[in-house]
């Protein structure tokens, strides 16, 4: 695209191409709900602006895709994946859109997901939603494609889009990531904003990036993060934020560094096709200069591995409440109670796997209850004081590395940063990826770490059911 040889429409054709032959048809893969239908005048657009005055940066004219909870004030439908809100074209965009805009991006369009980010029962399969039907996984149609953020991550395995956004309360970036070989990151709590995101808990949300690379990923976090003023979490981020995480990057990123593994409980549930991907892979970090603290285990993980907790039920009510009536006419639903109903009147469509979770949000009575406090202090403990922070001081540990994404509700409960890197394959084809950790805001050492490891392994290989994309699909 610098060199002229590549314009911003071009691309978009050739991802919606993919999209019409591998998700529209071929292997189906289902992870795209809508196509932007304004796509081509955006593109074009953008490449005039390049031509007569340059770019804006690395993603002008890049297409990209947002997950179905994701605010679009255009005409794209933000759902969250339920019939319920399948006509509801929001009042204003998110503003981790409004930065994604203004740094040049082409919305592709929404991506299929876990209807309302899986927190609407205890069973439903990952990946599935009332509008937009089951995602597939690339890698085999038998495996799970992860949630939820399930179409973002298949997408970008698939190469239907250079990089996509998702969401995550406790393992929604991690776990498809992990499942369809790519990266994701998710950040530390405020560092992307939340306003115009369908919520679950203000205490664990945030959006994040996939990309093929840790590089492509970097870009794209670098290019959402952000004060907020309507986000008063993101105040935090103002001394820690970048407008660039490539910068980080080294191919030496693991020289001298302290990375700590924790064998109870996280590797104790790898199955025995898993184990050894992941034990090539602690060996490989220490051949390339890491030294690992093994075992640096946490005094707290038989505590902290469930993904759900009472501050999840209590908050949910609230935000989602809160969420639905800000839409004002652009919904028919106002409520939970209201979506509770509207899911009653239509069982077959609506209540396939029922809706446990939302029934529990809503008898619950309040965040000011003793139940909600006790809960909350009780995760931050956990998680972080006698948890994650810790080991790492007591080791002096620059990073914690988790086989998958089993360290995702530790990391969500604490509001601490993931990025997750491909780590290999069984014998039989499945995806495993490896997690690094660390404190608040340092999103730059995980990435400089992730990198490394990447860039010294090459592991990640293109899923067997589609053709290889673009050659310069990469940012």
């Amino acid at each position: 695209m610098q060199e002229g040889r590549l314009t911003a429409l071009r691309l978009t054709e050739r991802f919606l191409e993919r999209v019409e032959a591998y998700d529209r048809s071929g292997p189906r893969l289902n992870a795209v709900l809508e196509v932007n239908p304004e796509l081509r005048e955006i593109a074009e657009a953008l490449d005039r602006e390049r031509a007569s005055s340059g770019s804006r940066g690395p993603l002008h004219g890049i297409p990209i895709l947002l997950k179905d909870n994701i605010a679009t004030a255009d005409r794209l439908h933000t759902s969250a994946g339920s019939l319920a809100l399948k006509d509801c074209v929001a009042p204003r965009d998110a503003f981790l859109v409004t930065k994604l805009r203004e740094a040049g991006a082409v919305i592709l369009g929404k991506a299929n997901m876990t209807e309302w980010a899986n927190f609407l029962t205890t069973n439903m399969p990952a990946g599935y939603s009332s509008r937009g039907g089951q995602v597939k996984n690339p890698y085999g149609e038998s495996l799970s494609p992860g949630g939820s953020s399930s179409g973002s991550a298949v997408a970008v395995a698939a190469d239907l889009c250079t990089v996509a956004v998702g969401t995550e309360t406790s393992g929604s970036i991690l776990s498809p990531a992990n499942w369809n070989s790519i990266v994701g990151v998710k950040p530390t709590l405020g560092l992307i904003s939340r306003s115009g995101i369908v919520p679950i808990a203000a205490s664990q949300d945030t959006a994040g990036p996939f990309g093929r690379t840790v590089a492509d990923a970097a870009i794209l976090l670098g290019a959402m993060a952000g004060v907020d003023p309507a986000d008063r979490a993101t105040r935090a981020s103002r001394r820690h934020a970048r407008r660039d995480y490539t910068e980080s990057l080294s191919p030496r990123g693991l020289e001298r560094v302290r990375v700590g593994v924790p064998r109870a409980v996280f590797f104790e549930r790898l199955s025995p096709a898993e184990a050894p991907v992941i034990d090539i892979a602690l060996r490989a970090l220490a051949g390339v200069g890491a030294t690992l603290v093994d075992p640096a285990d946490i005094a707290t993980a038989r505590e902290v591995t469930d993904f759900r907790s009472d501050v999840m039920l209590y908050e949910f009510k609230r935000d989602l409440n809160r969420y639905l009536q800000e839409l004002g006419d652009a919904s028919p639903i106002r409520s939970i109670r209201e979506l509770i109903r509207f899911n009653e009147a239509r069982p077959r469509e609506m209540l396939r796997h029922g809706q446990v979770l939302l029934l529990a949000a809503q008898s619950t009575s309040g965040l000011r209850t003793e139940t909600y406090r006790r809960s909350r202090a009780e995760d931050l403990r956990l998680s972080r004081t006698d948890g994650i922070d810790q080991v790492m001081a007591r080791e002096r540990l620059d990073a914690l590395i988790f086989p998958g994404w089993s360290g995702a509700p530790i990391g969500a409960k604490a509001g601490y940063p993931s990025v997750i890197v491909p780590a290999g394959y069984t014998a039989e084809g499945v995806p495993i990826g490896l997690t690094f950790l660390g404190r608040a805001w340092s999103e730059p050492t995980l990435l400089r770490l992730a990198q490394a490891f990447e860039g010294a392994t090459r592991l990640r290989r293109p899923p067997p059911s589609v053709a290889p994309g673009l050659a310069a699909a990469s940012l």
